[in-house]
Order: structure tokens, then sequence, then C-alpha cells
């Protein structure tokens, strides 16, 4: 049953040609139904993914500061659906960067551009400029999208150049993540577990594993919502910075900041080096068991 199962999500998960792309909106449309739109984020300092629905059609991600919705919560600005930035680029903070903020050294990440490619793959480039708009970094992302009746599932190809000598410093407020909606937290009966086995946030953020996985239900449908972080990433496992109030993220930089006991873990990348992630984002039906997240794990390392 399980293998029969690995192979209707491989078969299914190849389909790209029912991924349409609208180069006027940046929307990406599945099987005829709308996803998730690219913003370029210029009023946010950085580009994020967002509404991001499920098969279903049902929206994951908070909504807010994009939208106002009643009873979501309204903390953390710089919390915008699915993005990725860091807070310590040589002491530039692109992560709590929203521009209404005045506290520290505040970046911008700016799309320079992004093109669509077939089969399902958006592929952008992205200067990580500093306040007086020097480059420290050029990001050059890979977003493939995928078509399946059940599953929602983005591949995240990530390099990152810099552009100068540039120094990532030891701090949780990283790296890749997803502000879920307010039926993912823990207050509201969400589900969190990782690789391990390990529930709850108070065993799972500060901890390394192979991916995470939160679900809830959302209006009568148990949703669930995974990252994996692959092996041959740089410091794989990844440490989670995942939060019990919905932000769900992982931190390929940080170490002391988690764990007090480790040493600090300053990554320095020399101009013109470049370092490189794949992340696989995947929105399933049920929990984590009974969407088979460890099988769908195996699947994506067994394509790349």
């Amino acid at each position: 049953m399980r293998l029969a199962l690995l192979i209707c999500i491989a078969a299914c998960s190849a389909l790209t040609a029912q991924v349409r792309y609208s180069a006027e909106s940046h929307s990406i449309e599945i099987d005829g139904k709308p996803f998730t739109t690219f913003n370029y984020g210029a009023d946010a300092g950085k580009p994020f993914l967002a509404p991001i629905r499920s098969a279903s059609g049902t929206i994951v991600n908070r909504r807010f500061p994009m939208e106002t919705v009643p009873g979501e919560s309204r903390d953390h600005l710089h919390h915008r659906g699915l993005w990725f930035t860091y807070d310590d680029v040589n002491g530039v903070k692109f992560w709590e960067n929203d521009p209404s903020y005045k506290k520290g050294r505040i970046g911008r990440v700016v799309v320079r551009d992004s093109a669509w490619k077939a089969p399902g793959t958006l592929s952008a480039t992205m200067e990580w400029r500093d306040p007086e708009g020097e480059v420290l970094l050029v990001e050059n992302r890979d977003m493939v999208f995928y078509s399946d009746p059940k599953l929602r599932i983005i591949d995240f190809l990530i390099t990152l150049t810099a552009a100068k000598d540039v120094t990532f410093g030891d701090t949780k407020e990283g790296a890749f993540a997803i502000r879920l909606a307010e039926n993912f937290t823990e207050r509201r009966g969400g589900k969190i577990v990782n690789a391990d086995g390990r529930t709850k946030m108070i065993n799972v953020w500060g901890k390394r594993s192979n991916w995470v996985d939160y679900s809830a239900d959302l209006d009568g449908e148990l949703l669930g919502v995974a990252i994996f972080d692959h092996p041959s990433n740089p410091h794989s496992p990844t440490y989670w910075h995942a939060r019990d109030y919905g932000l769900f993220s992982l931190n390929p930089f940080g170490q002391n900041a988690f764990d007090p006991s480790a040493p600090e873990n300053i990554t320095k990348l020399p101009a013109g080096k470049k370092i490189s992630f794949k992340w696989r984002v995947v929105i399933h039906p049920g929990d984590a068991d009974s969407g088979h997240v460890a099988d769908l794990y195996k699947e994506f390392l067994s394509k790349r």
C-alpha cells in the first residue's frame, strides 16, 4: 500500500505541465486552481510567496500583514507568507527588516529580475542590499512547482554569491520560513512533529532534524505543512526555529543561539564564493503520520 502511494506520488509530482504562470501578476496556478503569488515585496523589504493554498484551495499561511482578517494575530510585521532572509549578514538585518522598523541596520532584498522556465520553474535573481544600497549578496533562486491531485510541492534551489566578503553571524533570527495560519498554533490545537518523533515546540525548537511538520484542522479539514532540509546542505541537519505561535522556520546558520553549549557558528563567505541550499515545502492532507511525511521526505531525497 505504501509502495503504491510512493509510486503515485512520484508519478504525480513529475506532472509540471499543469502548472501555469502569469507574468503580469506573478501568480502560479496548478491544475486550473490558484496556488500562490510571487510578491516582489518592494514595500516589505523582501520578496515572498503569499497566499499559499492546499490542493483543496485552503489558505495555510497567516494573511497579516498583507491582509487584515478578523481573529488573526498582528505581531511580527516581517513574517510575510513564505520567505528566505537572515538577520546578521555583516551586521545587517535582513530578517527583522520591515521598512517601518528603526532598530539596527536594516537591509533590503530586491528582486532584480524573474523568468518562467518550463517545466514549472520560476527563476529569480535578487540583491541583498545594506542600508546604503551596497550589494552584499546576490541570490539566484529556482522555485519548482509540481502538479498533484492531493499535494502542493515547491522545491527551492537557492545559491547565494558574495558580492564582497560577508560573514553570517550566529543568531536564531532566520532563515527559510513560513508564518502559518492561526489554527496551526499550539493554543488552537496545532501539532508540531520532527523527523525524530519529537512533538511540541518545547521539544522541536532549537533541535536539529531532517524535517518538521505542522498540522491543524482548518474549517473541518486536517492539513499539514512540512519543510524538508536536504542532507547536502551546509550544516545539515539544520536547526529549527519552530515556534508554537505559527512561525515555522529552519536556520542553517545559527548554532550557539539554539544550543548554548555549542560554539558559535560563524560562516564566512569571501567575495565571489557561493553557498547553496535545497529545501522542499509540502502541503498535504492529514497529519505527519496519515500524510506519510517520512515517505515524502524519502521521495525528495531520491529526486536530487
